[in-house]
């Protein structure tokens, strides 16, 4: 079955590069390029593309102009950028896939080939949203997107109680119950959710500070769930201080 493939970007060199990646996959695709955001508008309308590359600036617009406007959003996406750290952890967030500039030919292969399985898996237009939230400078209620069986799970952020290290693999609990499972290591979600009030305890344990009921100097903490955790000897000092700037804010 042939796949739509769609390059919004309005640099010549590097539409001819994503082309160039395109060519070992042959008569699978059918691409079609767009170099500004009025054109790729029409465009991906009319063409309704499988996955879309799209660069983050095109001339004096960005990609997320064209996020905005289009109506057609059922496609895999794809971002190109040199966007810095605090972006690519917004991407992240979202779980859309990202391509840093220069476009690197193994990465562009690992994720056109995830493009490739998730075709029946978007929701975009709910992922679009969790980027947008992170990119914006305006306070909303945050939130994360985690792979699942069937698509994506997505969950607020401040009703993350804690997460749990199973080998590459990370549990999530919510204050409400719930859990979810998502092959990342625990390492992965510390990274993105420290900023948000979440200190790992243990190398098995990160948890949210908002739902810490009660410390102990013997070492364990309480959480709103009645959940009782040791605290890492090596990281008593540091939790300490964290409760300390946490109750500051």
């Amino acid at each position: 079955m042939e796949t739509k493939v769609a390059i919004v970007e309005d640099e010549q060199h590097c539409t001819d590069r994503i082309l160039a990646f395109l060519e070992p996959f042959g008569d699978r695709v059918k691409t079609v390029t767009y170099n500004s955001v009025a054109g790729a508008l029409a465009g991906v309308e009319v063409e309704r593309p499988d996955i879309l590359f799209l660069d983050v600036m095109i001339g004096e617009q960005t990609g997320f102009d064209l996020l905005s406007k289009v109506t057609f959003s059922d496609f895999c996406l794809i971002f190109t950028t040199s966007f810095e750290q605090y972006a690519l952890d917004a991407f992240r967030f979202s779980a859309i896939d990202f391509l840093l500039k220069p476009i690197d030919r193994e990465d562009f292969t690992k994720a056109i080939h995830k493009a490739f399985e998730k075709l029946d898996q978007k929701q975009m237009k709910e992922r679009i949203e969790v980027l947008m939230s992170h990119l914006s400078k305006v306070p909303s209620a945050r939130k994360i997107s985690l792979p699942s069986k069937d698509g994506f799970v997505f969950l607020e952020i401040q009703d993350i109680l804690r997460c749990e290290a199973d080998v590459n693999y990370t549990h999530l609990f919510t204050i409400d119950g719930q859990k979810h499972t998502v092959s990342r290591t625990l390492k992965y979600f510390e990274g993105l959710l420290v900023d948000f009030g979440f200190f790992r305890i243990h190398n098995s344990h990160l948890i949210n500070m908002q739902y810490v009921k009660g410390y102990s100097k013997s070492g364990y903490l309480t959480l709103a769930n009645d959940l009782k955790l040791e605290i890492s000897v090596r990281r008593k000092e540091a939790f300490a201080k964290a409760c300390e700037e946490f109750l500051e804010r």
